[in-house]
């Protein structure tokens, strides 16, 4: 029977899918290890006191069984009659003292082991999560219009603090266990090689439930995982302001409580059984050790009663014993847990893999004027440029949507072959129908995506030749959402600017006509403006977005539909805010409303990603096409009795 499971674990520990896998594991460690370079100092300081701890746990037993010795020839000498037993009693006495210092020694240096573990535990976590945090902030828009966040979120707490407790508990073990390990079992051969050899007999009692004990903790903590981030998601998503609000309004509450509830009872059902597993296993091995035990003390005990051992050598070797199985038992455990902690390793090490799309080049520069004081006017072209999002494959994972598979579909061409010239200090306006790719434009232009043929220039220069940090500082954007963060306003007009004064915060405020509302308020800029500026109106979130662009200064501004959704009197603010923010720059406006446009230098008009007309506002209404379409449709009811049409255009 014992030769059959041998066998059965022979043959799947070198299958193909096993092969496999375990290749995948070194490919991790090998990964982890990268992390643990800088480390290195302190892991050799580790190693060397592990190994120093593990020879004081053999030295013990060997004194512990000097000393029977000593008190059995001390009986023997009494009982055949009186003798001078001072020297044995003042060496046993000696000998006690030694095992008492061994004690405070040893006690003392599991401490710095302990320290360094943690030290090097926490400094390899902090070093993991400072990349991913990174890596993340590199990824293109695509990869956070499709990952779920609270599953992204999961990999930076959930996962990392699974890998962080693993290190943290299980590397000050598992070296020096592995040496004393291999000095008690030498040490035990050389007392007595048959008592040694019985006590291995259970070996493989150890050996086989680890194995299948690592693989189906690591699959139930994989499925954990997985369950925390979808709880996470959920969180994320029906605790924001729009989330609470939509599920309130569609009167879900009682669902919503059912889902969670459905993941938190499988992850409980899964702790629980986690838990068993881990009792079951730990009481296994104790009870193997129990009977080990036994064997030693029956089959040492009968050597020693015929004159072959020593009673110090059975003392030495049941101790020897105790100090081998718990090593033993500790590192059956930490294969274990190490092994979960590689499926949390693997899934952060997912996301490190995912390639950012968009990168600065080795001998990237800045935008030529970028370096001048002031708000220089910066020309924007956009040459023969064709591009179509990214494909899910390029930029997410299954697991960070919650799908069995990406949908793979996308890298359908969105813009062809556009050619624009936007001259400094001008501007340009772009109309067309949603989906045309206005935004695609502004999202090109910004460098959030890099084209795929043709180029876009700063200044003459293409922005992949520019670092990303002086094409954010040179191009701004304004969008129609008017995003801010759940923090105060000073705060969010700084993301703009770290240093900004209070001044300058107060100057741009004015300029975005909200000096006067936050002064009315209590905490003046220290008032938190809730999650997306929910605390605010909408207009008051476009003017602050607008307040940001005029403290950062970029010399290029594109406005993605500002004022899409504002009523006509937060329309008139936000313009006018507008109007300080565009002054002496470089503009492109994505609009809907004629207000914003018949300003522009010239209009261009988008239908399905291709330039079907160009010109300004009296032109193109003159010439009857798609933007005097546009213009019935969208335009007219802005400007009162105004029909359009040829005979009105002289008005």
């Amino acid at each position: 029977m014992e030769s059959v499971a041998w066998d059965m674990m022979y043959k799947s520990s070198n299958s193909p899918s096993e092969r496999r896998l375990r290749g995948d594991r070194m490919a991790t460690l090998r990964r982890i290890g990268g992390f643990a370079r800088p480390h290195r100092r302190r892991i050799a300081a580790f190693l060397v006191l592990s190994v120093f701890t593990a020879v004081l746990t053999v030295v013990t037993p060997l004194v512990a069984g000097r000393v029977v010795n000593l008190i059995t020839a001390g009986a023997g000498s009494a009982a055949s009659g009186p003798n001078h037993n001072g020297g044995d009693g003042s060496t046993i006495v000696g000998l006690a003292m030694l095992i008492a210092f061994i004690a405070v020694v040893e006690a003392a240096v599991g401490v710095v082991v302990r320290w360094l573990s943690a030290n090097i535990g926490e400094g390899l976590i902090l070093d993991l999560r400072r990349a991913v945090f990174d890596h993340v902030q590199r990824m293109p828009v695509a990869f956070f219009t499709r990952t779920r966040t609270g599953a992204l979120v999961s990999r930076l707490n959930n996962d990392v603090i699974g890998a962080q407790r693993a290190f943290s508990d299980t590397l000050s073990g598992v070296v020096s266990n592995a040496v004393t390990l291999a000095l008690t079992l030498g040490v035990m051969i050389a007392i007595s090689w048959q008592v040694t050899l019985l006590a291995l007999i259970l070996l493989p009692i150890f050996v086989i439930p680890a194995r299948a004990m690592g693989g189906r903790m690591a699959a139930l903590s994989r499925e954990a995982a997985e369950h925390n981030a979808r709880m996470s998601t959920q969180m994320t998503e029906r605790f924001s302001a729009p989330g609470a609000t939509l599920v309130k309004l569609f009167g879900r509450p009682e669902i919503e409580s059912a889902e969670f509830s459905g993941r938190a009872d499988r992850v409980r059902d899964i702790g629980v059984r986690r838990a068993m597993l881990q009792a079951a296993f730990m009481t296994a091995l104790t009870l193997v050790s129990a009977l080990a035990l036994a064997l030693v003390y029956g089959l040492g005990g009968w050597l020693a009663v015929h004159q072959h051992l020593s009673a110090g050598a059975v003392v030495s070797l049941a101790l020897l014993l105790t100090r081998m199985y718990a090593p033993l038992t500790a590192l059956a455990n930490a294969r274990v847990e190490i092994m979960s902690a590689l499926v949390s390793f693997e899934r952060v090490f997912e996301v490190l893999d995912l390639e950012p799309l968009v990168a600065d080049r080795p001998d990237a520069i800045d935008v030529p004027g970028a370096e001048l004081s002031g708000v220089v006017p910066t020309s924007v072209r956009l040459s023969d440029v064709s591009f179509g999002y990214p494909s899910a494959d390029k930029v997410s994972l299954a697991s960070l949507e919650e799908v069995a598979q990406l949908d793979n579909r996308g890298g359908e061409t969105i813009l062809h072959h556009i050619d624009l010239d936007v001259a400094p200090g001008h501007m340009l306006a772009l109309v067309g129908s949603s989906g045309a790719g206005k935004s695609t434009i502004a999202g090109l232009v910004t460098r959030l995506y890099d084209v795929d043929s043709g180029s876009v220039q700063l200044n003459g220069v293409d922005v992949r030749d520019l670092k990303l940090e002086s094409v954010h500082r040179t191009v701004g954007l304004v969008t129609q959402d008017g995003h801010l963060f759940h923090d105060s306003i000073r705060a969010n007009l700084a993301l703009a600017q770290p240093d900004v004064t209070d001044d300058e915060i107060w100057a741009a405020l004015r300029r975005a006509r909200l000096a006067e509302l936050v002064e009315s308020l209590p905490e003046g800029l220290d008032t938190v403006v809730g999650e997306r500026g929910y605390r605010l109106s909408g207009g008051e979130r476009q003017r602050m977005t607008i307040a940001r662009i005029l403290i950062a200064q970029p010399s290029v501004v594109i406005l993605d539909e500002a004022t899409a959704h504002l009523d006509s009197t937060s329309e008139i603010a936000v313009q006018e805010a507008l109007a300080e923010a565009l002054e002496g720059r470089t503009s492109i406006v994505i609009a809907h409303r004629l207000s914003t446009i018949r300003a522009a230098d010239e209009i261009v008009v988008l239908e399905q990603g291709q330039i079907v007309e160009r010109g300004d506002h009296p032109t193109l209404l003159a010439r009857g096409g798609r933007y005097a379409e546009l213009y019935r449709t969208q335009f007219a009811d802005e400007v009162t009795g105004e029909r359009c049409c040829p005979e009105s255009l002289s008005a």
